[in-house]
């Protein structure tokens, strides 16, 4: 196969990988920046071209496309598509995990396990929102946040209101989610590929830091997950309509609760838990599915 691997920095472990296990399977693998690249958007003959030339030619296409470029990388992740080159993830399932607020809503819609979560507009209903949310401590979040970035938890339901407040006074959009607090500060991170969970790491904080995210100086570990645990995490990638993902849960009392949905995983940290090689499954199931103009979307948002 030829496959265009859609990433901004070729020299991340993740993107690494990638290329080693696709070359170490006898396909061509070329890195396109996705902010270098342009397209023609003409009728019936849709175009993308990249440090000056037209691409073309490519079977399928892996999208890492980082959260500060959704809105330019879903619309060159669209052209491929128009193209009818196979993605690994199609634009509609990436745009809907990107949206906090709506990954929430078509997960509960599917009677998956979620922390309780608020969403208001008037900063005035600040209070019934952390009401809402099960009252103090209870975390807050910025939609367009990642990697733990924009994630306060308030102690107090006057500190609540105050950070609320003073997000929705910038106006920024956030979320009030219950703090589970039997998590203990760690959360499991499942990867599904292809509909089954072909790995799973325990992510623990740092000293004093409530969150897990190995960006924030947390470990990780190798961790086995109950069966109820493993049907959440692939009900939640098929809720996304996502082929590849990482799915981060908290163990609540009542039952594993979804935190996020990632389209675009870190390999490094799940790959040194539980020494599986996770960019070698994401190659092999594209061999098993990739087919020229065989996407559901075809570029439709």
């Amino acid at each position: 196969m030829k496959i265009a691997l859609m990433a901004r920095n070729a020299k991340l472990y993740s993107h690494k990988r990638l290329i080693e296990a696709a070359e170490e399977r006898g396909h061509t693998i070329d890195v396109v920046n996705t902010l270098q690249c342009y397209m023609n958007i003409a009728s019936r003959r849709p175009e993308i071209y990249y440090n000056g030339e037209l691409l073309k030619g490519y079977d399928a296409v892996i999208p890492r496309i980082g959260a500060s470029v959704t809105f330019y990388g879903l619309a060159v992740l669209r052209q491929f598509e128009m193209m009818g080159v196979y993605p690994l993830n199609e634009s509609v399932a990436i745009g809907r995990s990107r949206d906090k607020l709506r990954s929430m809503q078509l997960l509960a819609r599917d009677g998956i396990g979620l922390p309780v979560t608020a969403f208001a507009h008037d900063a005035k209903q600040a209070g019934e929102v952390v009401k809402l949310a099960g009252g103090a401590p209870v975390v807050i979040k910025l939609l367009e946040g990642t990697q733990g970035i924009g994630v306060v938890l308030a102690d107090t339901e006057r500190s609540a209101k105050s950070v609320i407040e003073a997000f929705r006074g910038a106006n920024v959009n956030i979320l009030a989610q219950e703090f589970i607090k039997e998590s203990g500060g760690t959360d499991i991170r499942a990867i599904v590929v292809g509909g089954k969970v072909v790995a799973a790491m325990k992510r623990t904080g740092a000293e004093g830091e409530f969150r897990s995210n190995l960006h924030r100086g947390g470990s990780a570990q190798l961790i086995k997950i109950s069966p109820e645990e493993r049907s959440t995490a692939v009900r939640a990638a098929k809720a996304m309509g996502l082929a590849v993902c990482g799915v981060d849960m908290l163990r609540a009392n009542h039952g594993a609760v979804v935190m996020e949905v990632n389209s675009s995983p870190g390999l490094e940290g799940v790959e040194a838990a539980t020494k599986l090689d996770v960019a070698g499954m994401i190659v092999q199931h594209l061999e098993k599915h990739a087919k020229a103009g065989d996407t559901k979307t075809k570029g439709k948002g």
